[in-house]
């Protein structure tokens, strides 16, 4: 399937696919597609089976294009044993090669201590209050950008993806984004976080910068207790995906908004807008 997830229509509906099996994840497929998501978010740590054969039967069965990532976390949301990057980074090539048309790359890849705690040097303004995956390291960087280039010549597409696990403020955002943007992604994805009222608005006020000022595709909202309405407003403000789940079950994230609630509100903003 030849078809660029950069170049999807604003705010394109992410389906989650969450599965064990590819029979039950090629249903789940099925079921996104016909309650209108417009590309697959496939999780393949969560699969029992990642190799090629597996994944060419899960995507070429999606009438949708899909996005690959491996956040090495099961089903049920435990270790899912890809503790080596290069083996986590290689299941995801797996995908590519089956015909995914992207892959998420979080921030940390090939630094797993950033994970969890900022490990750099504190220089820029998206440095401060220990940002989780967040790399500063050129050396890891460059391998980064050295992998972009990899699944370019695939003929598929990087979605570069940090999420901080601390509210950040607009410049902060921007920043980072601006930093992310030089590795040549074809999508940057961020998730801040947003603990009260204050913090949602800031990250509101945020997707709009982010617009204005960052030329590459960009998906953002806020996650935490006060984050939920920017997943549904940030994509009216211009945020690319909108990362939805259609049939909740033990392992969905259920922040994810519900994909049949969400499409009518995204068809109307689109004929009142």
């Amino acid at each position: 399937m030849n078809i660029k997830l950069s170049e999807l229509k604003s705010p394109v509906l992410a389906g989650v696919v969450r599965e064990q099996t590819a029979r039950s994840a090629i249903a789940e497929i099925i079921n996104c597609n016909y309650d209108g998501a417009g590309m697959i978010d496939l999780h393949l740590s969560a699969l029992e089976k990642t190799d090629t054969d597996t994944l060419r039967t899960i995507i070429d069965a999606s009438p949708l294009p899909v996005l690959a990532l491996n956040y090495n976390q099961t089903y049920n949301h435990e270790n899912a044993g890809f503790d080596d990057e290069e083996e986590r980074m290689a299941s995801m090539l797996r995908a590519i090669k089956a015909g995914a048309a992207g892959l998420d790359m979080q921030g940390y890849t090939f630094d797993t201590k950033s994970k969890d705690n900022f490990c750099g040097e504190d220089r820029y303004s998206f440095t401060k209050g220990n940002p989780k995956e967040i790399v500063t390291d050129e050396k890891i960087i460059s391998k980064q950008c050295e992998l972009i280039e990899k699944v370019h010549s695939m003929g598929a597409e990087v979605l570069l993806s940090c999420h901080p696990g601390i509210a950040m403020n607009t410049e902060q955002i921007v920043d980072l984004a601006l930093f992310m943007e030089k590795r040549n992604p074809d999508i940057i994805k961020i998730v801040s976080i947003a603990n009260n009222e204050d913090e949602m608005i800031e990250s509101l006020k945020a997707m709009i910068a982010l617009k204005r000022e960052v030329k590459t595709p960009v998906t953002y909202h806020a996650g935490g207790k006060a984050g939920n309405l920017s997943r549904i407003v940030n994509p009216i403000l211009g945020s690319h995906m909108l990362f939805c789940i259609d049939t909740f079950n033990a392992g969905s994230n259920t922040q994810q908004p519900c994909l049949r609630a969400v499409k009518p509100i995204m068809d109307n903003m689109e004929k009142i807008l």
